[in-house]
């Protein structure tokens, strides 16, 4: 046993947990956590300039790695309510993050100190946790309680608000034999996965929808696994993007109302069984249950027994991590195939491929300004399967992801619920914290860009490159095609003629001086076939300088992406491209 603070005792119940790395903002309640960071002097610390960018940096940072949990810290009072977008954002997609907030003194508690607020009641509809802790010697044991409760089940957020006297009193506590409890995931049984089984091979077109559950477990690989051995295709969801590679035979496309491939869809609507692992029937997904639904029967694997029947009811649901899952899956159907219970699924796949080959979203326009969809024809060309996308909401992540590829896990990093505008920029200096060396793309339209802008900032004074494509058409471009059903046209532009750069008329905000002041690079592209000549100045400029590069794309002010109602009913504004399957073998897919 040794002697310490309550705060020194803190940091290193992190340290034990693997925790090497924290994003936060300093402050006088928060004062003595720093001071015992420093004195330990093991922790990188990430200044921010927004404490809810510190909180998406901490998502970036767990969303980028298998394992990691990302830590942000902040003072008392309005530090915890700035938290609030990043702990939703993390609970909404099953994203662990710990979030360490200073307090008033015990004894001030409940009489309106400066900045002293009830953080904790605040929190706790977006955390699996939340508390404040008011007796020094417990500090250790909640940090270790809140590691388990993030690891265990159905993974999130927690919060620990720390009144600044509880940080500085002095405990007894005993690191050098501190363990992390064990994590409880639960598991499919063998009767369970057989009654899944049965039911897939009474079907003639199954598929496998394949969730961010599967990313969170790291089992990805068994995905891939599973469906080889059967022959069957997979529809990843948003935040199963990556589960199977963009090209590979049995990748069928994704479904959904904005976010979807054409072929995807239509797949969908040919199919009559669905086994769902690791996901949660996400409406823009979905769309109405009933089209979604007629016609197929469902089987739900998730971790967290509320999400069975919280859409609709699956035909057999199963309470399970899906890695474990997945396990089992494997496991069983090598004994079934073995003795033939399968059908040949050549037929279904056959037809799945057909679609995939054919059924496509034109991008090749020549327009000055110009067309979004030519922006990420130029994307996929420019950037390999290594790339990793980190982007948010708007109609440049709709459109991102109709039209990029995603070939590898945790490449594609997207806040998929809650979608909180200027997400894309603090998550993707997360994911760079978390991965030196990996290529990061940031995608963001103008309104999304203007939120957490500072945050730059951070990138250029921690050395964080990357690259940041920014699509201005100065518009809430999401919000405008919405306003369409109701026949307006309101609030929602942001062109205005900037005085001090007439050079860019209406559209308003100088992205490129604006980034340069803040310790970046960033060029401005007006024209198509200048597009692959900036990303290759962008990727020079961020090897020599180490800072976040903005490649600003001056887009035409309105265009409509595809979306819809239902699945069965996507409104296609552009040209699409139905291709004889014989004559599309070079088509990108």
């Amino acid at each position: 046993m040794a002697r310490m603070t309550a705060a020194e005792a803190a940091v290193r119940v992190l340290e034990r947990e693997g925790i090497d790395v924290c994003f936060g903002v300093p402050g006088a309640a928060i004062n003595p956590f720093y001071a015992a960071m420093q004195r330990r002097g093991t922790m990188r610390h990430v200044l921010a300039r927004h404490v809810e960018g510190a909180s998406h940096m901490a998502e970036g940072y767990t969303r980028a790695r298998a394992g990691n949990i990302g830590v942000c810290v902040g003072t008392s009072g309005p530090a915890g309510t700035d938290m609030i977008t990043g702990l939703y954002s993390a609970i909404a997609d099953s994203i662990p993050i710990l979030c360490i907030t200073g307090q008033a003194p015990r004894a001030r508690l409940h009489k309106e100190d400066f900045q002293a607020i009830n953080v904790p009641d605040i929190a706790r509809p977006v955390t699996k946790w939340a508390l404040t802790v008011l007796e020094p010697a417990q500090v250790p044991y909640v940090f270790q309680q809140a590691f388990h409760l993030m690891r265990s089940g159905r993974p999130g957020p927690v919060l620990i608000d720390l009144p600044i006297d509880v940080q500085m009193a002095e405990i007894e506590f005993d690191d050098e034999t501190y363990e992390p409890l064990p994590v409880y995931k639960p598991s499919a049984t063998r009767a369970q996965v057989e009654k899944a089984l049965a039911m897939f091979a009474a079907a003639e077109r199954p598929l496998v929808v394949a969730g961010g559950g599967i990313i969170n477990a790291d089992a990805s690989d068994k995905l891939v696994e599973f469906a080889e051995l059967l022959g069957v295709p997979v529809i990843p969801t948003l935040m199963g993007w990556g589960t199977i590679p963009d090209d590979h035979p049995l990748m069928a496309g994704m479904v959904g109302l904005q976010t979807a491939h054409r072929y995807g869809n239509a797949t969908m609507l040919k199919s009559d069984f669905v086994l769902g692992i690791g996901n949660r029937w996400a409406n823009r997904h979905t769309g109405s249950v009933e089209v979604y639904t007629k016609g197929r029967k469902f089987v739900h694997v998730d971790i967290e027994p509320t999400q069975i029947g919280r859409v609709f009811m699956p035909d057999l649901g199963i309470v399970s991590d899906a890695g474990a899952a997945l396990d089992m899956f494997i496991e069983v159907a090598k004994e079934w195939k073995a003795e033939g219970r399968f059908k040949d699924l050549g037929g279904w796949v056959r037809d799945c491929q057909g679609r995939k080959r054919s059924m496509h979203r034109r991008s090749d326009f020549d327009q000055v300004p110009m067309k979004p969809q030519r922006v990420y024809q130029e994307m996929n060309s420019a950037f390999g399967q290594d790339t990793t996308y980190v982007t948010t909401i708007g109609l440049s992540q709709i459109a991102g992801a109709q039209f990029l590829h995603v070939y590898k896990p945790r490449h594609w990093i997207n806040c998929g619920q809650a979608g909180p505008l200027g997400w894309t920029l603090p998550a993707a200096l997360g994911v760079r914290v978390a991965d030196p060396q990996r290529r990061i793309v940031a995608l963001s339209g103008d309104y999304d860009f203007q939120f957490m802008i500072e945050e730059l900032a951070v990138g250029a004074q921690h050395k964080l490159p990357y690259i940041h494509v920014l699509v201005n058409n100065a518009y809430l471009g999401l919000i405008r095609q919405a306003q369409r059903a109701f026949q307006m046209d309101f609030q929602v532009q942001l062109s205005f003629e900037n005085i001090n750069a007439p050079e860019i008329g209406v559209y308003g905000v100088d992205h490129v001086a604006v980034a340069e002041g803040l310790g970046c690079k960033a060029i401005r592209v007006t024209e198509p076939d200048r597009i692959q000549d900036a990303f290759a100045q962008a990727q020079a400029w961020m090897d020599e300088y180490r800072v976040p590069v903005v490649v600003e794309l001056v887009l035409e002010r309105v265009t409509n992406i595809a979306m819809g109602t239902d699945i069965d009913s996507v409104n296609e504004f552009e040209e699409i491209l139905d291709l004889p399957v014989e004559e599309s073998e070079t088509v990108l897919v």
